[in-house]
């Protein structure tokens, strides 16, 4: 991954993130932190280490230091494993282009200490692991991409299923990012304006040119990944490749509709081309708004 666009990658995303939770993720609890809330006299049972010695010997009586306390953001990866992910007809695989976001938003997301967490789904073993701080977040980011995760409780087979999850699992507000190509019914509306209503959500969508229009070349065999259904067809009839384009327009427009409903921040990616580069560029703008 170039540094100059993960650096691009790192300052958008923390932006982005900053914007969305306010307070550069404080929060008004007094306790540790590095951020001085107020001195005040010295009672039974403080922490003698917090002592403020300069007051202190102002005052003749022990002050101790009060600090705000600082928690850490808690980004959440929504990741399809469906078997449609694995179509890809350009430069790569949906699944590659997933798992290459993942680990872009992943390796900015550890950053200063902020927590990584992981919901798989669309597959028979889906996986949850629980957020991890820091470089720990990462590895256990890359584990789960590279098959050999820890599960932590029971997963979700579908997107509605994995939006459930991420709310039962999400207790503090924080950052949902939802990976996946966003095929089949749209049935996943209100757990999504449920998660919405306590987090930020950006959707993260994955196509492949094919899935938009085909090419005249003639009969071929069409094979739906998620039911194993296969369906021939004359790709040189132009009435049908229109009829087909048509359609997967409309199926589109439907998805981003009930994306932007809910409020939720919506970018879509390509198997062709370079996507990195792209989701920077959305993320600039969103921050521009």
């Amino acid at each position: 991954m170039p540094g100059e666009i993960l650096r691009a990658l790192d300052l958008t995303v923390r932006r982005k993130v900053e914007s969305l939770v306010p307070g550069d993720h404080r929060t008004s609890v007094l306790g540790p932190g590095t951020e001085l809330a107020q001195v005040r006299p010295y009672v039974p049972g403080d922490d003698v280490r917090l002592i403020d010695w300069n007051v202190t010997a102002r005052t003749g009586e022990p002050h101790v230091r009060v600090q705000v306390a600082e928690r850490a953001l808690t980004t959440w990866l929504l990741l399809d494993a469906s078997p449609s992910m694995s179509f890809g007809t350009a430069d790569r695989r949906k699944a590659d282009v997933a798992e290459g976001v993942a680990l872009a938003i992943g390796h900015v997301a550890t950053r200063r200490g902020n927590r990584l967490g992981l919901v798989t789904y669309g597959v028979r073993e889906p996986r949850s692991l629980r957020p991890l701080q820091g470089r720990r977040g990462l590895l256990g980011l890359l584990s789960t991409l590279r098959g050999e995760p820890e599960p932590d409780g029971a997963g979700a087979t579908s997107l509605g299923e994995a939006l459930m999850r991420a709310g039962s699992l999400a207790v503090q507000r924080g950052l949902v990012v939802v990976i996946s190509d966003f095929r089949g019914p749209i049935d996943w509306e209100l757990p999504l304006l449920r998660l919405r209503s306590r987090h930020a959500v950006i959707a993260v969508e994955v196509r492949d040119p094919r899935e938009q229009a085909l090419p005249a070349v003639g009969d071929l065999w069409l094979v739906d990944p998620e039911t194993g259904r296969q369906l021939r067809v004359d790709t040189n009839s132009r009435k049908l490749r229109e009829r087909f384009a048509a359609r997967a327009a409309r199926e589109r427009e439907a998805l981003a509709a009930a994306l932007h409903s809910a409020g939720v921040d919506h970018v879509v990616l390509s198997t062709a081309g370079d996507w990195l580069r792209d989701l920077v560029t959305f993320l600039r703008r969103e921050r521009r708004r």
